[in-house]
C-alpha cells in the first residue's frame, strides 16, 4: 500500500482496481534482470576501486 499511495502517488480508486500483475510491473517486477557479476568482474572492480581510496588510503 505504501508503493502504491506514497511512491506510485496512486488514488486509491485506481490502486485497488489494479491486478496484482500490473501492480507488480508498476512496481519494477517486469524489469530485465541484470546477469549477476562473474567473479572476475568483482575482482577487476576491486582493483578499480580500492577500499580507502576515497579518504587517501588507497590499498
Amino acid at each position: 500500500m505504501h508503493a502504491g499511495f506514497c511512491l506510485l502517488r496512486l488514488s486509491p480508486d485506481i490502486f485497488w482496481r489494479l491486478t496484482p500483475v500490473e501492480f507488480f510491473a508498476m512496481t519494477g517486477g517486469l524489469r530485465p534482470r541484470r546477469p549477476e557479476m562473474a567473479r572476475d568482474g568483482l575482482e577487476g572492480l576491486m582493483r578499480q576501486f580500492p577500499d580507502g581510496a576515497a579518504c587517501g588510503r588507497g590499498g
